[in-house]
């Protein structure tokens, strides 16, 4: 029950809480939220280092750990596929992961005039970053509540930003501040869903345990390289992006070494 809590806290709450943030501030400034996203992402990179890579290689070895990072990337590359396929099938022709100006989907998204159709789409997207999360949260409580927290922490951290690029587009293409923000809550249940998986494999073995943490690192990994930072430089055009980030992963190697 604990783990499940966690995950709608970081979910739900932590995306709503981005969300309202975008309400209440009116217009945010897409190169502020790339900041903020960057930052959050540098923290994640530092506890998929420092946390969850040593577990697995503890837990599992270090061939399950790299099959499970492998795994977790291949995972997410699919559901990338996946909403690519389905926007070019709807006459939107993203292109989200072919060419350098749609690495990410944000890109598409913010100061586009069809507001609305983008963040729908956006909330989907994020909706899918936000199950392995739930996993990696859900099988790292399973073996130490502890580590759990830490993770649920961190990975608010970076659900807050997600929740304002959703939310903006949404306001901005007319729907209620409060319907948004409930949507975008909304956005958050996955986490919870990805939660109970992480229950349910991390219980059965340590090896399946250290599969659900690294693939969890996995995706998350590939979602701060391959999405959130080239596509914070390409639209910041400021090398204070990467700045951010390495804030990020200083914040996160701190917040690991004052669990231990």
């Amino acid at each position: 029950m604990e783990i499940l809590l966690l995950t709608a806290l970081v979910g739900i709450v932590g995306m709503g809480l981005g969300g309202l943030v975008a309400a209440l501030l009116g217009n945010v400034s897409s190169k502020v939220i790339c900041w903020m996203l960057s930052f959050a992402g540098g923290v994640m990179i530092s506890i998929v280092c420092f946390e969850l890579i040593p577990e697995g290689i503890e837990l599992g070895g270090m061939t399950v750990t790299i099959l499970g990072l492998i795994l977790g990337v291949i995972i997410v590359m699919l559901f990338h596929q996946l909403l690519d396929w389905i926007t070019i099938k709807n006459g939107d022709n993203l292109d989200a992961h072919i060419t350098q100006e749609g690495l990410y989907h944000e890109n598409k998204f913010i100061g586009n005039p069809r507001l609305l159709k983008s963040g729908v789409i956006m909330l989907v997207a994020i909706s899918l970053h936000n199950l392995p999360e739930g996993i990696a949260i859900g099988a790292a409580g399973t073996h130490d509540i502890g580590v759990g927290v830490v993770l649920a922490i961190i990975i608010m951290l970076h659900c807050i930003p997600e929740g304002m690029a959703i939310a903006a587009p949404l306001i901005g293409g007319g729907i209620s501040k409060v319907k948004a923000v409930a949507l975008t809550a909304l956005s958050g249940v996955p986490t919870i869903v990805g939660g109970v998986i992480g229950m349910l494999i991390g219980g059965i073995s340590d090896t399946t345990l250290a599969i659900a943490l690294t693939g969890a690192g996995g995706a998350m990994l590939y979602v701060v390289f391959g999405e959130i930072l080239p596509q914070s430089s390409i639209i910041t055009k400021s090398r204070f992006t990467t700045i951010a980030a390495l804030i990020g992963i200083f914040v996160g190697l701190l917040i690991t070494a004052l669990h231990h």
